[in-house]
This record gives C-alpha cells, sequence and structure tokens, in this order.
C-alpha cells in the first residue's frame, strides 16, 4: 500500500493536539495541556480558546518534525469539528481549513466521540481492533454513551447521561472531597488504597440504557456533610476508603448498563474510549467481565484515552480512503452528534 501522511489536528477542550500518521500508524502525537484551569478547579472556554491560539503552531511543528515529515508530504489535514467548547474548536478549524487550503489537500472533519471509539483501530502492536459489530462505550469528562458500533462510520447511540458525564462526576466527587483539579485520577489513585465496601452510595434508577450522575453527586455531598459536623477531620482520615467507595459505585452504574446492553444485543466484544478508560478500576472491571461474562474487551493505551490528535487522525485516514472531503467552508460545531458527518 502507498504511503499516505496525514495531519490531524484535536482542540476540542483545553488539550491542543496534533499528530502524524502514515496510513494507520501514528508517527507523532503532540499535546499541550493547559495548566491555568486548575487554580479555578474546572476549564474557563476563554481562556482555554487563547492558550489553543498559543500553542496551536508550536505543537503542528513540534508533531511534523517529531515524525520527521515535510508538510508538503501531507495527503491531507483532519480536525476536530465538535463536539466541544465552541472557542477551542474554532482555534483548531480555522488553523486546519488554512493549512489545507494553503497546501491544496483534502480537509476532513473528524467527530471528537467517534474518535474515541475508533481510535482502537489505530496500528500498534500493543493494541488489537474489535471486529464488527461491537459495542463501544465513551466515558470522558463531557460525554458517557454506549455505542453499538456496526462499521465505521455505521454507530448508533443506545444510552446516553441524561446529566452530568461520569467524568465529571468523578472531578465533582473530588471537588467535595478537597481534591484538586482535575480530581479524577485523584480518586483512582486513593481507592487503590482504600476498602470499596466502605460506605454504601445509591445508584440512580434510570430506565434503559441511559446514565444519570447527578444525584449521586448530591447523595455524595450530603453523606459528607453529615459526618464532617461530627467529625471535622473525617475526609482527611477516610480518604482512601471514600474514594474507594465512590469508585466502586460509578464503575457499578457503568458496568450495570454495559452489562445490560451485551444481554439486549448479544454482543460480546467490547470497547471503551475517553478519558476515564485510563481509569484503573475499570480496565479491572473489564479483565474481570472477561473471565466471568465471556466478553472479549478492547481497551486503548493511555495516550490514546485522553483528548489526542492520534484518534483525530485516524478517523480522517479512513474517510481519506472513502474518498471523503470537507467543505472549505465548513463551521465548528459545539453539539455535534455521532453519524452526522456530511
Amino acid at each position: 500500500m502507498d504511503k499516505k501522511y496525514l495531519l490531524s489536528i484535536e482542540s476540542s477542550c483545553d488539550d491542543t493536539s496534533a499528530a502524524v500518521l502514515c496510513n494507520k500508524k501514528v508517527l507523532s502525537n503532540v499535546v499541550a495541556t493547559q495548566k491555568i484551569h486548575e487554580q479555578y478547579g474546572g476549564v474557563v472556554p476563554e481562556l482555554a480558546s487563547r492558550a489553543h491560539q498559543k500553542n496551536i503552531v508550536t505543537v503542528v511543528h513540534q508533531a511534523l518534525a517529531k515524525a520527521n515529515i515535510d508538510k508538503r508530504q501531507l495527503s491531507a489535514i483532519a480536525f476536530t469539528r465538535g463536539p466541544g467548547l465552541l472557542g477551542s474548536l474554532l482555534v483548531g478549524t480555522s488553523f486546519a481549513k488554512s493549512m489545507a487550503l494553503a497546501l491544496d489537500i483534502p480537509l476532513i472533519e473528524v467527530n471528537h466521540m467517534e474518535a474515541h471509539i475508533l481510535a482502537h483501530f489505530i496500528e500498534d502492536d500493543e493494541m488489537k481492533a474489535p471486529p464488527f459489530p461491537f459495542l463501544g462505550m465513551t466515558i470522558s469528562g463531557g460525554h458517557t454513551q454506549i455505542v453499538l458500533v456496526k462499521d465505521y462510520f455505521d454507530m448508533e447511540v443506545l444510552g446516553e447521561t441524561l446529566d452530568d458525564a461520569v467524568g465529571e462526576a468523578f472531578d465533582k466527587s473530588a471537588k467535595l472531597m478537597g481534591l484538586p483539579y482535575p480530581g479524577g485520577p485523584l480518586v483512582d489513585k486513593n481507592a487503590q488504597n482504600g476498602n470499596p465496601n466502605a460506605f454504601s452510595f445509591p445508584k440512580p434508577k434510570v430506565d434503559g440504557l441511559n446514565f444519570s450522575f447527578s444525584g449521586l453527586k448530591t447523595s455524595i455531598l450530603y453523606f459528607l456533610q453529615k459526618q464532617t459536623q461530627q467529625n471535622p477531620d473525617f475526609i482527611k482520615e477516610n480518604i482512601d476508603d471514600i474514594c474507594a467507595s465512590v469508585q466502586y459505585t460509578i464503575l457499578e452504574i457503568l458496568m450495570d448498563k454495559l452489562k445490560l446492553a451485551a444481554k439486549q444485543t448479544g454482543i460480546t466484544h467490547i470497547a471503551i474510549g475517553g478519558g476515564v478508560a485510563a481509569n484503573s478500576g475499570i480496565r479491572a472491571r473489564l479483565k474481570e467481565a472477561e473471565q466471568t461474562l465471556g466478553w472479549t474487551t478492547y481497551i486503548p493505551k493511555f495516550q490514546y484515552c485522553t483528548d489526542n490528535a492520534g484518534m483525530i487522525g485516524i478517523v480522517g485516514y479512513l474517510k481519506y480512503l472513502e474518498g471523503f472531503q470537507s467543505n472549505p467552508n465548513i463551521a465548528a460545531q459545539a453539539r455535534y452528534a455521532i453519524g452526522t458527518s456530511t
């Protein structure tokens, strides 16, 4: 097969990322994170877009340099059209459009959520691609979905969150415990030293395959308020057990829905994606399900879990093979449902 080089750009939230792929293989995957949001306890959209403007030229330059590729060797440029923060998306979209126009090569839009699912098809010795059809569960700071994946670009959302995403549930729970942002990884770290059955939190009753996490957050808030009234040092003295119990409850919610989806569809090939896919607990639970439920599970490498341009690139390449090309007047979309690429 002829070698085709593709540059991809991801700027949907607070990470500026660029990658270079040779066919399905990632040659470079550069990510510039934005530390400024830590002091605010969450992503500030205006600050995020400004940081993208500052970082994008450097990140693209580094991606090309690390891949040892000249921009004139590129066959196409892929970019995240949405969903995400509009100001952040505009930076990546504008840069990709300008560069594609200057080089006179195809411009290819990518749905961020589809990219989390299709990251499994990156050619990597440490990963295996699931066969079609499979169930994909995207779990991140902004999204929680279960998707029936029939083909690369034939997907059906079976269930999604009705309020908070699972990443938000982790971060907001962490904030209630006084942990710094982003708190999800810290909950996971502390949970490994705690007892998951130390404290009990209610699981929301939601019909079908949809999720809800706002009620869980409220129950954790009331629990901590009650305990700290009796003992001001309760959180500090029990942080590991609290984190373990919170994480156990969140993972139970995810696994209950995933088991229901597998039962309803008869599909036992299960793939996850998104930032929360880096959580050690969900990885362990999926591996356990291989033994107890007969599932075959697919978990991406850590670098392809969080927002990154490598996953945008693989979708761009697959679209390129089909002759897909975006209109040069295309605009970024903050809301962009799976299966709506034009």
